[in-house]
Order: C-alpha cells, then sequence, then structure tokens
C-alpha cells in the first residue's frame, strides 16, 4: 500500500474533522439555521483576514473573486497597474484587458516581488491609475510580495490597491485593514484547508465608493448584491451549503491556534524546507521567498518533468513541477494549510530519494537532517 500524502500549492490537504462535517446531510439555505451559520463563518473569515470590512463569499474558483474586483471596480477604460511576475500576476493582466481596462503592465523578473517605489513611480506619473493590482503569494515562482510597505504607498493616491490573496493568506501575514488592503481576493483550496469551489473578498469604503460609480456589468458576481444579501447574513444567490458548513470546522480550527501561532508555523516549516533545500546542495528559486510554497532549482541533467511523476508513483507524494517557463526546471514544495513538521520532512525525503535515484549528486538524509534542525531549534 501506498499512502498518498498532498504537498502541492493547491488543493491542499482537507482536515478529517472538516470531510466529516461536510458528509453530514444537506440543510436548506434559506433558513435561520443557514443564517447563522454563514454569520459564524462570516466572522471567522474577517478574523482570518484581519478585516472589520465587508467580506463575501462567492460560490466560485479564486479566479472568480479575482473577476469579480475587476468588473465591479473598475469601467471599461479604466487604468489598472497589473505586477507580473508570475502566471497569477499574469492573470490580473488579463482579466483587466478582458474587461476593457487599459493595462499598465509592470514587468518584474520571475522570483522576485515589486517594490514600493516602483509602484509610487507609477501611480506620480499617470494620477488616473485606477487600481493596482499585486498578488500577495505567486505560487508559480514563490515570491512574496510585502504587501505592507505597498499598501502604505498606495492608501496616498486615489487608485485602490487590489490583492491576490489566494494562495497566501491564511500561511502569511495579512493584516488587511492596517495595511490599506481595499479589495482582497482568497480561495478556499489554500491555506483555509478546504476544497476547491469558495471565493472570498474582501471591501473597503475607499473600493465600495469607487463600485457605487462604477456601472455593474456583472449579473452573477454583482458586489452591491452581495453586500445588501450579506445585512441578513444571506447570499442572492444559491450558496455552497456543503462547503460553507465544512469551512466553519476549518476557521474553528484556526481560531483555536491562533492567527500569529498559524503564520509562525508556516514561516517554520518554510524555514525548515529552505535549510533542506541548502543542505541537499541545490539553490531555491524564488529571491523573496514565501512561507507558503518553497521552489528548487532541479540539478542540471536531471529531467524536471520526470520528478513530480515519479515522487507520486514511487513514493506517494505529490508535488507540483514548474508552469510556463519554469517547466522541467523547478520543483515546488508547498507548505500551507493542514500541515505540520513531518508532512516537510516526507516531502524532503521523497525528493532525496527521487533525485538521487535520476542520478544527482544528493547525499540521503542532508536535507532531512536539517530540516529537522530547523523544527528542533524553534521547539516545534
Amino acid at each position: 500500500m501506498l499512502k498518498k500524502r498532498l504537498l502541492t500549492p493547491g488543493p491542499t490537504e482537507v482536515p478529517p474533522d472538516t470531510l466529516a462535517e461536510m458528509a453530514k446531510p444537506v440543510f436548506h439555505h434559506r433558513t435561520k439555521e443557514y443564517q447563522d451559520l454563514f454569520r459564524q463563518v462570516t466572522e471567522g473569515l474577517q478574523y482570518v483576514f484581519q478585516t472589520k470590512n465587508d467580506c463575501l463569499t462567492l460560490c466560485a474558483s479564486g479566479t472568480g473573486a479575482m473577476e469579480a474586483a475587476v468588473v465591479n471596480a473598475l469601467g471599461p477604460g479604466d487604468k489598472a497597474v497589473a505586477v507580473i511576475g508570475g502566471k497569477f500576476g499574469e492573470r490580473w493582466g488579463e482579466i483587466c484587458k478582458t474587461n476593457g481596462n487599459e493595462v499598465i503592465a509592470l514587468d518584474i523578473e520571475w522570483g522576485h516581488a515589486p517594490t514600493p517605489a516602483q509602484i509610487e513611480a507609477l501611480l506620480r506619473k499617470d494620477p488616473k491609475i485606477a487600481a493596482v493590482f499585486i498578488t500577495l503569494c505567486e505560487t508559480s515562482t514563490g515570491a512574496a510580495t510585502d504587501v505592507q510597505a505597498i499598501g502604505n504607498v498606495v492608501k496616498n493616491y486615489d487608485a485602490l490597491l487590489v490583492v491576490d490573496g489566494i494562495s497566501g493568506v491564511g500561511a502569511l501575514p495579512m493584516k488587511t485593514d492596517e495595511w490599506h488592503v481595499d479589495l482582497l481576493v482568497v480561495g478556499s483550496q489554500k491555506a483555509l484547508m478546504m476544497p476547491p469551489g469558495l471565493a472570498f473578498i474582501t471591501v473597503s469604503p475607499k473600493a465600495w465608493a469607487k463600485i457605487s460609480r462604477t456601472p455593474s456589468r456583472s449579473y452573477y458576481f454583482n458586489l452591491p448584491k452581495a453586500k445588501k444579501s450579506l445585512e441578513d447574513f444571506d447570499t442572492p444567490y444559491t450558496p455552497a451549503v456543503t462547503l460553507v458548513r465544512g469551512l466553519k470546522n476549518s476557521l474553528d480550527m484556526i481560531r483555536a491556534e491562533g492567527i500569529e501561532n498559524v503564520w509562525r508555523r508556516h514561516a517554520v516549516m518554510a524555514q525548515a524546507a529552505r535549510a533542506a533545500v541548502k543542505a541537499m546542495g541545490l539553490e531555491g528559486f524564488a529571491a523573496a521567498p514565501s512561507d507558503a510554497v518553497t521552489t528548487v532549482k532541479l540539478p542540471a541533467g536531471i529531467d524536471g518533468n520526470a520528478v513530480p511523476k515519479k515522487l507520486a508513483s514511487e513514493h506517494g507524494v505529490t508535488l507540483m513541477g514548474g508552469q510556463e517557463k519554469l517547466k522541467g526546471k523547478i520543483v515546488r514544495i508547498a507548505h500551507m494549510g493542514y500541515m505540520d513538521k513531518f508532512d516537510i520532512i516526507t516531502a524532503i525525503a521523497a525528493l532525496e530519494l527521487v533525485l538521487k535515484k535520476l542520478g544527482a549528486n544528493i547525499t540521503l538524509g542532508s536535507g532531512v537532517a536539517a530540516a529537522e534542525e530547523v523544527f528542533y531549534k524553534n521547539n516545534m
């Protein structure tokens, strides 16, 4: 028997208690029972996102919330800055172009993060920019963005700060209100420890003011309608009752651990993964590494496409390779959500075995030992 372990940057493993909760009989959503549940879930999301702003729940993947942010806040012809340093930064630009917006692309080297100075230079140059789109954790490269620093810049301009927090929130620190984030989008299948299917978007007063001036061109992703329904802890259209029920359990787990402790756990797991990579004689890819996923440059001469396949077929460990220009060049080790130190140790051990079998000069146990040392020193 080969036990399977999921260490991908989405979807991630779902806690057994959450799965059990979702196995309970479905009840009707236009009831007080659902409204009570949805109220608790909304409050739990606000805790994780560190916000008092409206938090809206959509039946969609995270990309649905990205599109909702764009079509509600930007009218055709509005200018938008899209930071493009990976596949998901590219997605912001693609959605804006589809919406008829003029996209000002801030192209940065993959694996790097935008600087506040770069953002401010664009805002100073063009006061008509309506929004700045950034990515908290660019999972295609493993890079993290300093949202706090960029928020301190954008707050001084009319532009909205819109953050893709889909694969970062719940793993990395995110203080939505304190960091002046106007629209934050998040997906359920990452650090929130849920299956795919739910997306969330927080809306600041500044963002609502812009939305009120923008004619709505979406029927389903209509945020003003969602806001009105939220007054009664309801939704304008049929909610994913089963997923919302499971989400409450996962949010309760996060609250019980404490969000600061959750952030620390992810930071230590990331530190252990990076130490293991170095001890194995390998290099990380990201210049600004994220605590949600570690990207590893594969040794020269190694068939990068074979690595994830062998990890899964021979060891039951599912990691992801690179995307687009990084395909066959890196492997991505996720450490987000329902994971602990032994998940990381197992992933490193499996990676050592596969790379050595493929001909890499790897000393078995070197990465595992380095990871264990980090966990030991951090009393984890």
